[in-house]
Order: C-alpha cells, then structure tokens, then sequence
C-alpha cells in the first residue's frame, strides 16, 4: 500500500519523513500542502492534523503526525526491509531513543531558532533579531561540542551504524551548512563534519533533496 505524506518536500519535517521512506523503501506519494498559503490551517487539513504542521500520513486506517512518531512508526514496521534504522540489540535500540531525544530536546531548538532568523524571516516580512542570532548559534555551538566528543568515539551518534538518531538531524544540518554562514558551526568540528559529510552524502538523502528542488 503506498503511503500518503501531506506536506511538501521543502519542509524539515517532511524531508525526515521522506528520508526514513527512501531509506527503506517504502513507496509513498507525496500530497502537496501550500504553507505560504496557509492549506496546513484549513478545515481539511486540521482535521488531519489539528495542530496545523506538517507532515501527516495516511497509511490505510492509520492517520499519524509528528516526524518522529512517523519515523520511529515506520523503521519498526519495516524492520527487515532496507536499512536498519534502530540497531540490532535492546542496547543500541536504547542509544538510538536517546540521541533522538538529544536531537529533539538540544539540537532542534537552537537551529529552529537560527534557521527561523536566518533564512525564513526576511521571506516572511520580519526583522532578523540578531542578539537571538547570536545566542542561538552560541548554543547550538555547545550542543555541537558534545557531538565532536561523541563523534570522536563512534562513527554515528548511537554507535558504529547509521540510524535515525543520524538522519533526524540531516535538514536542520543541510541548511544550516549551506544556506546560512553558520556553516562552521559544523564544519570547524572535526569529527562533527566528518558525520555530516558521510550521512549527507547517502543515496537516500540526495534522493530527498532532489525531490525539492
């Protein structure tokens, strides 16, 4: 059965959606959803998702919403089918849960924030805040030292195998690196940019972000 995905593939969230699908080979089809229109806050839409953000997907009976919900969702079901997304072992399961947890609770709010201030406010008529620039590059940059430590010891983020603990982090990354000049924030950082190069350049992640151009 395909999968339904509503949102576009220029969004963050979607794209972590899209790369979990590509990476196992789940066949979907992508439901357009025009944010500078505001479609995510139509009757339609919030009725799929009542808080009016993308992505969502229709698999047969099941609706669901959250990228990482979807993820984790989809990497269980399809176990066995492309890559393995959440180790092999209860441990290295357990490892995958925290660095998803890093990511959402240490990664995620500092690079919204500059990603916010440095490539989507001027597109949407508001001021840069540069104080808030500043913080939030300051303290993404702490964050990105604890990941060098981390990267120093493994080769991804769980361990010695790429997970969704690694591609959860690739469209904040992407931009980040090439749409801002807080690029060094990752590339200044040995064992940091050495990740970054490795998961950005897998087939599936290309694959995602053709889908955006």
């Amino acid at each position: 059965m395909v999968v339904k995905v509503h949102g576009p593939p220029y969004s963050s969230s979607t794209r972590t959606v899209l790369a979990c699908f590509v990476e196992k080979g789940i066949d979907f089809e992508i439901v357009p959803v025009d944010m500078l229109k505001g479609e995510q806050k139509k009757p339609e839409f919030l009725a799929l998702q009542p808080f009016g953000k993308v992505p969502v997907i229709q698999d047969g009976d099941l609706t669901l919403f959250e990228s990482r919900a979807i993820i984790r969702y989809y990497a269980e079901k399809y176990a066995g089918q492309g890559t393995s997304l959440l180790g092999k072992t209860l441990e290295e399961r357990a490892l995958v849960e925290q660095w998803l947890e890093v990511e959402g609770q240490n990664y995620n709010p500092h690079g919204y924030h500059l990603l916010m201030q440095l490539v989507y406010a001027t597109k949407l008529g508001m001021p840069q805040d540069e104080a808030l620039i500043d913080k939030s590059a300051e303290l993404l940059g702490k964050v990105l030292d604890v990941y060098e430590e981390r990267l120093s010891k493994s080769k991804y983020l769980a361990g010695d195998f790429y997970s969704l603990a690694d591609l959860s982090h690739l469209p904040f990354a992407e931009l980040i690196v090439n749409a801002t000049d807080k690029g060094y924030l990752i590339r200044e950082r040995k064992h940091v940019n050495a990740w970054w190069e490795d998961i950005s350049s897998r087939p599936a992640w290309k694959k995602v972000m053709a889908m955006a151009i």
